[in-house]
């Protein structure tokens, strides 16, 4: 089988390393790590839509190829949806997760007898080749947030996350096989892989 190789524009080793598995072949992940000389664009979007597709124009306008970019990030109800774009920058510094979580954890704990804490993750997915969307993907998945943290798998706020579809377990609980079943990524990427697959690629 040929394979087809798709340049992740991240460089977040988790995430990286979840896409590479979700993604069926014939696709080859590849990521931002292979290409130190392409700076990071400014992720200033409103919404995770926008911030995916600013980072999959920007490398894609680098690099021959089709370029996949992922923004995503946990979105709280009685929060009014924050940290939502936010996410990755809840506390003030990029990719914090221990300092983004008890972030969250105090500001809910200031909002006594109001549990529970309704919370969805949220993912977009951008497709992008000469610097052009081709097309987006969202998955979302919908849960409740714990003040007591568990688990050590995953990687963001997956220890304070419980899923609806596994109501007794946070993310953080779930082997990665149970978290691809129903992550929030997994769904914007099987939707992207549907789209390729038609497509023709």
């Amino acid at each position: 089988m040929t394979t087809i190789p798709v340049l992740i524009a991240t460089r977040n080793a988790h995430k990286a390393k979840e896409i590479a598995r979700i993604l069926p072949a014939p696709y080859e992940v590849h990521t931002m790590a292979e290409h130190p000389e392409i700076p990071d664009p400014v992720e200033d979007g409103t919404t995770f839509a926008a911030n995916a597709a600013i980072k999959a124009e920007a490398v894609s306008a680098r690099v021959p190829g089709l370029v996949v970019a992922d923004d995503s990030g946990i979105c709280v109800d009685l929060l009014n949806g924050a940290p939502g774009v936010m996410s990755a920058r809840f506390c003030g510094e990029h990719g914090q997760d221990e300092e983004n979580n008890r972030k969250l954890l105090r500001e809910l704990a200031a909002l006594p007898g109001q549990a529970p804490y309704r919370a969805h993750y949220a993912c977009a997915i951008s497709l992008a080749e000469g610097g052009r969307q081709i097309a987006s993907f969202l998955g979302t998945v919908e849960g409740q947030i714990t003040l007591n943290p568990a688990g050590t798998g995953g990687f963001g706020y997956d220890p304070l996350f419980i899923p609806d579809d596994f109501s007794n377990r946070t993310m953080a609980q779930l082997t990665p096989q149970e978290k691809d079943s129903i992550s929030h990524r997994a769904r914007a990427l099987q939707k992207l892989a549907r789209f390729l697959a038609e497509r023709g690629n």
